[in-house]
């Protein structure tokens, strides 16, 4: 989410797997130089997020699915999204099972009395209100004193004490505050500028000691084509940056830093997003409505949540079987790392569900979180950046058959036609082989229940080319199963 690129949404999958969110749009970001210090600078709001596979724009009846036949999805509805481990690998900097801890919470941390709710307010308020807050304050302590006294039992002195260990204050390993303290010197904000004006704020996190940064795609789509990118460190240093590759159907991009000779590059541990579990602990770091450096904490809320996202402009659909979390995440966090327990990435924040009716989070509604932000697993994750570093283009897992991606809660239904009135169902595929055919109604990938397109796109491509699987789907009223190897196509058009 992010000060990136938000708006509308390809329709949710139905059911029990509702689909999720869409991008925002943002204020423009003036470029900058290839070096400079920025700290205390305010980063600007945000843009969409989450385009998709080449399959028009969404919402149009008869498209194909991506990940099922290449171009051309058909969409349905829209809704209101926008594209925004507990365990580790063995021996890895995330070995364990985050959300863990002591009597005190998840964090292994004593219990600290809450707070009352602040309000957002204008900068030009800031100055009064802390008036307002001093002089109350000392209001309070002078008659909480005074009735302390009047209450003593005639000593000279009265005694007062404070909730709270002192012990927490050395923030010991595992805390929220050790593992912000180590994770945010390597998250960047980045800004992103179009040709045409278009601009937004988002994240990303340093992948890599050659200066990689891994992001969203929407983050980065508005300053693709010969654009202007700037990624902003902690300490204030900024630096200009070029898209190395971008997956518009994942929603993954790569940048790298240039002239980054100065730059601190410390890439962060990732984890194994196959050994998350619901309930552990998260932690997320990025630039809600450009306020850079910000962390929020949360649990798993739930796995495999196919969400089809886009970036609300018309472009393609976007579609990840994601990790679903109640950490806050607003428009701005969109790239940036979604942490377990020990401080590994096990995701990257892509989306949020919206509030709001219709417009997502757009210009006329900056909807935020309602507790249901959505993550790329980073085992995912990981396999597109090696790729798009590797050769600069995506490579997807595709059975080369055209589903429809309209609301359902039976299945994917194989459409009639495919893209540009070519067969549903490509002579000589994956699809073809196994003996499927237009009208077949596919109601599971393996062991996984599949209710719509976006679905059963979203766990194809959580799968690798040449991967085996099996598919059970319904035609006439009879159920049947067919063995699938997975095609493979190169590229977003």
């Amino acid at each position: 989410m992010s000060t990136e690129n938000e708006g509308s949404a390809v329709p949710p999958a139905p059911g029990p797997h509702p689909a999720p969110p869409a991008p925002h749009p943002n204020p423009a970001v003036p470029p900058a130089p290839d070096y400079e210090p920025t700290a205390g600078r305010p980063t600007a709001p945000d843009a969409p997020i989450g385009p998709s596979d080449a399959a028009g724009p969404p919402g149009a009846p008869g498209a194909s699915g991506p990940g099922a036949s290449g171009p051309g999805a058909d969409a349905g509805q829209s809704s209101t999204w926008w594209s925004a481990d507990g365990g580790q690998q063995p021996g890895g900097p995330g070995e364990g099972q985050g959300g863990q801890g002591g009597p005190g919470g998840p964090w292994g941390t004593a219990p600290v009395p809450p707070s009352g709710p602040s309000e957002r307010k204008p900068r030009g308020l800031v100055a009064a209100m802390l008036a307002a807050v001093l002089v109350a304050g000392a209001i309070g302590g002078g008659i909480g004193f005074w009735a302390a006294d009047r209450e003593s039992d005639g000593s000279d002195t009265t005694t007062v004490s404070a909730y709270g260990n002192p012990k927490t204050e050395s923030r010991a390993p595992g805390s929220v505050s050790s593992i912000a303290n180590k994770t945010l010197p390597s998250v960047v904000t980045i800004e992103a500028q179009g040709n045409n004006g278009e601009s937004g704020t988002g994240t990303g996190f340093v992948y890599d000691k050659q200066g990689h940064i891994l992001t969203n795609n929407h983050v980065v789509a508005s300053a693709a084509d010969n654009g202007k990118l700037t990624a902003t460190f902690s300490n204030g240093k900024r630096y200009t940056a070029e898209v190395v590759g971008r997956a518009q159907g994942y929603d993954v991009a790569v940048v790298k830093l240039k002239n980054a000779a100065g730059a601190k590059l410390d890439p962060l541990p990732l984890g194994n997003s196959d050994r998350v579990a619901v309930g552990d602990a998260t932690v997320a770091i990025g630039a809600p409505f450009g306020l850079s450096g910000t962390v929020t904490t949360g649990i798993v809320s739930a796995k495999k949540r196919p969400v089809a996202s886009s970036d609300g402009g018309g472009g393609n659909a976007s579609y990840m079987s994601a990790l679903q979390t109640d950490a806050s995440i607003n428009p701005g966090n969109s790239g940036g790392p979604l942490l377990n327990a020990d401080g590994g990435v096990i995701g990257i924040n892509s989306a949020i569900q919206s509030a709001g009716n219709g417009s997502g989070l757009g210009e006329s509604q900056q909807s935020g979180s309602i507790g249901l932000g959505f993550a790329i697993p980073i085992n995912q994750a990981k396999n597109v950046a090696e790729q798009l570093i590797k050769t600069g283009q995506p490579i997807y897992p595709v059975i080369e058959a055209t589903v429809s991606t309209k609301d359902s809660a039976n299945g994917a239904t194989i459409a009639s036609n495919g893209s540009g009135g070519s067969p549903a169902v490509v002579p000589g595929g994956p699809a073809d082989k196994a003996g499927l055919k237009s009208g077949d109604v596919i109601t599971k990938l393996d062991d996984m229940a599949i209710d719509s397109g976006p679905t059963l796109i979203s766990e194809i491509w959580t799968h690798q080319p040449g991967d085996k699987v099996t598919l059970t789907y319904k035609r006439g009223g009879k159920v049947s199963k067919a063995d699938v190897t997975l095609g493979k196509r190169k590229g977003d058009s």
